[in-house]
């Protein structure tokens, strides 16, 4: 398997046990999609994105961003572009009292022009690579676990993961709405389970 990027701003918590994730996909659910954004000054966010991630942060979820990133493999921009990119919306969510705490991207593409990126692999969505590569490095609870997307291959993802899988559309959903359900439902259920 041709191994994805990721790029942590954190160090698992280990001593704290096992904790839920929230995978977020980031064009289209944390930030305005507007095709190939790579640039700082493209970064436009969701409304209500900060304030949902916070809330995560609050329930005591890590928080892992999960994004294709075929841009690279196309020879558009390359993997620093994405990585200085991810820094900026790093910082800016920590001005706003909300934390990532790891970044994950596949740079490949079947089509790209770029050699060795263009490949079929298991990280690129709707294939868990990314997911798998998190609980590697994490201590995750994937039975409490969730991903939030826009698209069809981020639930086929969360599918092939087995965890929950929520469609999120920025025209008609509110992020941190979304969030307050999904934090509702998961400790509903965690309440009725067996001791």
């Amino acid at each position: 398997m041709t191994e994805y990027k990721s790029y942590r701003d954190g160090l698992p918590d280990k001593a704290g046990g096992r904790r839920p994730a929230a995978f977020l996909d980031r064009d289209g659910v944390l930030n305005v999609d507007h095709g190939y954004t790579h640039r700082p000054e493209q970064l436009e966010w969701i409304e209500g994105a900060a304030e949902a991630v916070r809330l995560l942060n609050e329930a005591g979820y890590y928080v892992f961003v999960i994004t294709n990133q075929s841009g690279i493999a196309r020879g558009y921009y390359d993997e620093t572009a994405v990585e200085s990119f991810h820094a900026h919306m790093r910082d800016d969510l920590v001005a706003h009292g909300a934390r990532i705490d790891a970044f994950y991207y596949c740079p490949h593409h079947p089509e790209g022009i770029i050699k060795q990126l263009a490949v079929q692999c298991r990280c690129r969505k709707p294939g868990p690579g990314m997911l798998e590569q998190a609980a590697r490095e994490w201590p995750i609870d994937t039975g409490a676990s969730f991903l939030i997307g826009d698209k069809d291959d981020d639930l086929a993802a969360a599918a092939t993961f087995k965890i929950r899988g929520i469609k999120f559309n920025s025209q008609i959903d509110s992020l941190p709405d979304l969030v307050r359900r999904e934090l509702a439902n998961c400790s509903n259920s965690q309440d009725r389970r067996p001791s």
